[in-house]
């Protein structure tokens, strides 16, 4: 299976970020809209998603494990995001033909928020590359999350080399992520074979520098067979 947010089990490098979420959530403190901005690639949506794993997964059976910041995969809201059919959780990105989030989306989102919660549970809403919001998306998302139902969260996933509208940013909290170089190469050492990174050309490296983005690259040169200490201009 492919390595993505939403199936990525282990979370690696957030330890300290996730334990401050959690506090926030354990003390009914958490912020119901928040912006995870970073970089593009190095881990903020997976973070999200284990959040809301361990929101969703407070009454099961199979919870999710804190201590070593791993989704259980036997967990039935972990299998319920991944069928996309859980009934408290919904989620909005940008299709791969669309340079835009459309407003539709928004509309079905807003349709979802005037749904009753299933067993009284949190609802989650998860807008992954929020800088593809146009405009008008914009302020139709505007008009739902100024006064949300307190029941609700809104998790935004932005990449923080775009700027996003004031008027978003405003009404949102934000957390910034980043990873240092110690925390990068922690995070590349387990998610990628140790010997595919210690051959490869420099020239990735400088291009290729979040996690998220070099675990693209061993995919794409595995399933195509090329030589990762190859430069880029030989």
């Amino acid at each position: 299976m492919k390595i993505s947010p939403s199936n990525n089990t282990s979370l690696i490098g957030y330890n300290y970020d996730f334990l401050r979420l959690k506090k926030l959530y354990d003390n009914g403190n958490l912020p119901n809209r928040i912006i995870f901005s970073g970089e593009n690639g190095i881990g903020k949506a997976t973070l999200a998603y284990h959040l809301i794993n361990y929101i969703f997964s407070q009454n099961e059976k199979e919870k999710y494990d804190f201590k070593k910041n791993i989704i259980l995969t036997t967990n039935k809201s972990y299998k319920l995001i991944l069928n996309q059919s859980h009934q408290n959780f919904f989620l909005i990105s940008n299709d791969i033909d669309k340079n835009n989030i459309q407003i539709s989306k928004i509309r079905e989102m807003i349709s979802f928020t005037n749904k009753s919660s299933f067993n009284d549970q949190s609802k989650i809403i998860l807008i992954d590359n929020i800088e593809f919001l146009n405009k008008n998306s914009i302020n139709a998302l505007l008009k739902i999350i100024e006064e949300p139902n307190s029941n609700i969260y809104f998790f935004l996933i932005h990449n923080s080399k775009i700027k996003i509208l004031d008027t978003l940013s405003s009404r949102c909290i934000k957390f910034n992520f980043f990873l240092d170089d110690e925390k990068k190469n922690e995070i590349i050492k387990k998610l990628l074979d140790s010997n595919f990174y210690n051959i490869l050309n420099d020239d990735y490296k400088n291009i290729y520098s979040s996690p998220g983005d070099l675990f693209l690259l061993f995919d794409f040169f595995t399933n195509n067979e090329i030589d990762p200490s190859i430069s880029i201009t030989d």
